[in-house]
């Protein structure tokens, strides 16, 4: 390189900064870089920015999930490296086949639940009646309830009870 393009390169550098660098890309298309440490002019030191150009997506709509979790860790710096697309797609099988043992052992729980039910080994789960709400009077229910009475009219003061302690309590 010649002189002159040496120093207008590094006065590049000095005013703006290094150019963001191509890391890689992921199975979708999004290209994922990195802008390394370096100094401004005026002596501050800027640490390296790792960031991703997703492929038809605007910032706003970003969710998570949306990138392999491997490139997010590399983004939020957990890991020092950029993941390989071997070791996406590994991990990517690596985690459908847990789903998938998950999926089976849920199966194979519902059927000794629906044994032992069968042969009185474990009681049914109780069903509670929806009533009403707080909230909602009429929730789940065409008309209100005839439960609770009130008994604002025949209220006496000291005569309630709780419901187990006739006369003989202990004093």
């Amino acid at each position: 390189m010649s002189l002159a393009w040496r120093a207008l390169r590094a006065l590049r550098l000095r005013l703006l900064g290094p150019a963001k660098e191509l890391v890689g890309t992921d199975q979708f298309g999004n290209k994922y870089y990195r802008v390394p440490k370096h100094e401004t002019r005026g002596g501050r030191i800027i640490p390296e920015r790792r960031f991703v150009e997703a492929v038809n997506r605007e910032a706003y709509q970003y969710q998570m999930g949306d990138f392999p979790t491997e490139w997010e860790a590399w983004i939020r710096k957990k890991r020092k490296d950029p993941p390989t697309i071997e070791e996406i797609l590994r991990n990517e099988n690596y985690r459908e086949e847990i789903k998938q043992k998950i999926k089976d052992v849920s199966e194979k729980d519902k059927l000794l639940q629906s044994k032992e039910y069968e042969e009185g080994l474990v009681a049914e789960p109780g069903h509670t009646q929806v009533k009403g709400h707080a909230s909602a009077p009429y929730y789940g229910k065409k008309e209100p309830s005839e439960d609770p009475t009130s008994t604002a009219n025949t209220f006496q003061p000291g005569a309630w009870m709780p419901p187990g302690s006739g006369s003989n309590q202990n004093k």
